[in-house]
């Protein structure tokens, strides 16, 4: 199931559990994760892109490491609301990974990175740092606030 409802996925994990969510970019993949009752989110690993055979088997691993239970994928949809070419990079890679046989939830990412940016430099990191992890801290971004939102729509 892919929806970018939060309903939708809250009712496909009545049980709640991990999350894993996903930054893809083009060169590399941020990870983050957040706990069983989806309150924190948490940079992971930032994965190098190569093939979808060798992407999808780092995912797997991830994925068991954690008892990973659904999938937060970024959704980078134009300031107007509308969909590009990096918006269907997103849609087609959720379909890739819907085999694993887990919810995904896409989510408007528009100022993931701006605000994962901000909050390492807040931290004072360098530049080359920051470049390392900003990925997984916009991964954690989106996770975040995609378990905010499904935090409010349980209660």
């Amino acid at each position: 199931m892919i929806t970018q409802m939060t309903f939708e996925f809250s009712d496909a994990l009545p049980n709640g559990g991990a999350l894993i969510g996903l930054d893809p970019g083009t060169k590399t993949i941020g990870t983050a994760f957040c706990d069983a009752g989806w309150r924190f989110a948490s940079p992971g690993k930032t994965l190098p892109r190569g093939k979808f055979a060798r992407d999808k088997a780092a995912l797997e691993t991830l994925i068991a490491e954690r008892s990973v239970k659904g999938i937060v994928i970024g959704l980078p949809l134009n300031m107007d609301g509308s969909e590009g070419p990096r918006a269907q990079a997103s849609r087609a890679f959720a379909r890739n990974l819907e085999s694993l046989g887990l919810p995904i939830l896409l989510w408007d990412e528009r100022w993931s990175t701006a605000s994962a940016e901000r909050g390492l430099i807040e931290q004072d990191m360098s530049r080359a740092k920051r470049a390392e992890r900003i990925d997984s801290a916009a991964a954690a971004v989106i996770l975040q606030a995609a378990i905010d939102a499904l935090a409010g729509s349980a209660f």
